[in-house]
């Protein structure tokens, strides 16, 4: 009997070349039982020693193996770099793009039949998705989960978000390094991912509603036995995926993009979203645009209560309120419910017996926390193409504000003022930081949230618009506008503000302009010069000839597949 599985190519045929393959298996202890008619199962593995996130992948990694073994597939481990978002510099975003690029040449170049995607810390999600769409293999995530809620002397923390509220309260000087000290301990109380609902919530979700795990996978948190128990499921049912040649091609679709944008939007979640949905997006043919999120937002409201968007709340207690699942079955009039999932099964029946236990954690559509989805996009003569600001997570007076600019042109010069008692800052300022785009970072660092200068912390105020081509941190708050395309490192408008430039933003009417007569824009335009690159080789210098813009979701302009074009199975022979 021949075999149809990919990994035949390596191992049946009856030539120099195949002995080879089978000889070197068996160096390793394998024989013939081990391949042939079982379906070899990549693991990617973004466990390390650096990543919290992922510390528990060192043991979950047999969790998978063992769903694999009992259906009867070949689990094979490949480890894959790990981006852990607390410890790598400038920022994991410069290397989003190696993982994806790395993840589709091992399974591309390996004898591989389907895969499972083990990520959850922020940039792994998108990374890995991306990678495997365009291997054309198919593919079941599974995410690393929230960690365990944060605990201070009774209170609840959130990881992020309290940290930034702490740390504003210590430089204004109303707690003490004992109590700082108390909160860092406190924050993180086990492995897993941030569990408010930040970039890695949000990715994670993305996924899910995307079709890519199985039914509530994204809401369990890492130190839960159902962790361990999905990991072996996952391993289960990527094998069944093989025999059903169920591949990305029939799942990532407009109407699973579509799907997984309002489930964003109706999470409160992190700007982040709308630079990987683009690129997960586009990977799969589906031409996503801003302009189509910013629709789907202005319709989807936010009802899960988490912060940071929330008040309350964190990732324990939405699994505890049902889930992913639960909110999405309270949408489900938004969704697209016939998208296919990688349970084989339509999205509307994955809903099916979906139950909300706690209708704060998990509001219905009649009763959001805020009234529309949670980013909005904004466009004027200070971004043209475009920058995002989440509404919900900022106060209401910020959403209209006319202020002053005030302008820095680096993060260290940003630092060293920011303490600066006797700097010129009004609460009324628009702070700006500039050259920290995709290519002026490089890679975006998430420097967007600009902290409050302390001069404003000591009058009592805890917000004020803030203005940048970087990104923030998904944990972060605030009336912070990110993302501004084109960034001032390829000479965008944001390269042209001074210090002292009257800027008006309108949320509700997606405005944001300076008010600066063109004719003094024209002269400052001409007088602009780019500034020099800040890598002359390697990978650095490879992403900086060839990252696109935030609005174009920062992928490298050689590895987006053509729009209308569905990936397929790769050919390397």
């Amino acid at each position: 009997m021949t075999s149809t599985l990919r990994s035949a190519r390596w191992f049946a045929p009856d030539d120099l070349r195949s002995s080879g393959h089978r000889s070197r298996l068996m160096q390793m202890g394998y024989d013939a039982k081990d391949w042939g008619e079982k379906p070899i199962i990549a693991i990617l593995n973004t466990w390390s020693d650096l990543n919290p996130c992922h510390a528990h992948f060192k043991h979950r990694i047999d969790d998978v193996k063992r769903g694999v073994l009992q259906a009867g597939g070949f689990p094979v481990e490949l480890p894959v770099q790990s981006l852990s978002e607390s410890s790598l510099k400038p920022t994991t975003m410069l290397y989003r793009n190696f993982l994806a690029m790395e993840a589709e040449e091992l399974l591309r170049g390996h004898p591989i039949d389907g895969a499972v995607l083990m990520g959850g810390c922020d940039k792994t999600t998108p990374a890995l998705v991306m990678g495997a769409i365009s291997a054309g293999l198919p593919m079941i995530f599974l995410p690393s989960g929230p960690m365990l809620r944060g605990h201070y002397k009774g209170e609840h923390l959130g990881s992020g978000s309290d940290a930034w509220k702490y740390w504003d309260e210590r430089r204004a000087g109303t707690i003490t390094d004992e109590q700082w000290i108390g909160v860092e301990e406190g924050i993180a109380r086990s492995y897993g991912h941030c569990m408010t609902f930040g970039t890695a919530s949000t990715m994670t979700a993305i996924a899910e509603s995307l079709g890519l795990t199985l039914p509530g996978a994204s809401s369990i948190p890492a130190a839960d036995a159902n962790h361990i128990r999905m990991s072996t499921r996952c391993g289960r049912r990527i094998v069944e995926m093989v025999h059903e040649k169920l591949g990305p091609e029939k799942i990532i679709t407009e109407k699973s993009v579509a799907n997984a944008s309002a489930v964003a939007m109706a999470t409160g979640c992190s700007t982040n979203a709308v630079v990987h949905l683009i690129a997960m997006a586009r990977r799969a043919g589906v031409p996503l645009t801003l302009e189509d999120l910013d629709g789907i937002s202005r319709t989807t409201p936010v009802i899960a209560n988490i912060r940071p968007s929330g008040k309350q709340y964190l990732m324990e207690d939405f699994y505890y309120a049902g889930g992913l699942r639960a909110l999405m079955a309270e949408m489900k009039e938004l969704l697209h419910l016939d998208a296919m999932t990688v349970s084989g099964f339509p999205l509307g029946a994955t809903l099916e017996g979906a139950e909300v236990h706690n209708s704060d954690v998990i509001r219905p559509l009649s009763n959001p926390i805020y009234h529309e989805g949670s980013l909005a996009v904004l466009k004027g003569n200070l971004a043209p193409d475009g920058c995002v600001v989440k509404p919900s997570a900022c106060e209401e007076r910020l959403r209209v504000h006319e202020g002053p600019a005030l302008v820095f042109d680096s993060y260290p010069e940003m630092k060293a003022a920011i303490d600066d008692e006797d700097l010129d800052v009004t609460p009324d300022h628009v702070l700006i930081l500039r050259n920290a785009g995709p290519k002026g970072g490089p890679g975006m660092p998430e420097w967007g949230m600009l902290p409050i200068p302390k001069k404003i912390l000591k009058q009592g105020y805890r917000d004020m618009l803030r203005i940048s081509d970087a990104r923030m941190s998904g944990t972060s708050y605030g009336a912070c506008i990110l993302h501004v395309a084109p960034e001032s490192h390829v000479g965008g408008p944001l390269s042209l503000v001074r210090t002292g430039d009257i800027i008006r933003v309108d949320v509700a009417n997606r405005t944001i302009d300076m008010l600066v007569d063109e004719e003094i824009l024209a002269m400052r335009r001409a007088a602009w010069t780019r500034p020099a690159d800040k890598y002359e080789r390697g990978y650095g210098w490879m992403f900086s000839k060839h990252i696109k813009q935030a609005n174009e979701g920062c992928d490298f302009d050689f590895l987006e597949t053509a729009f209308g074009t569905a990936v397929g199975e790769p050919d390397i022979f």
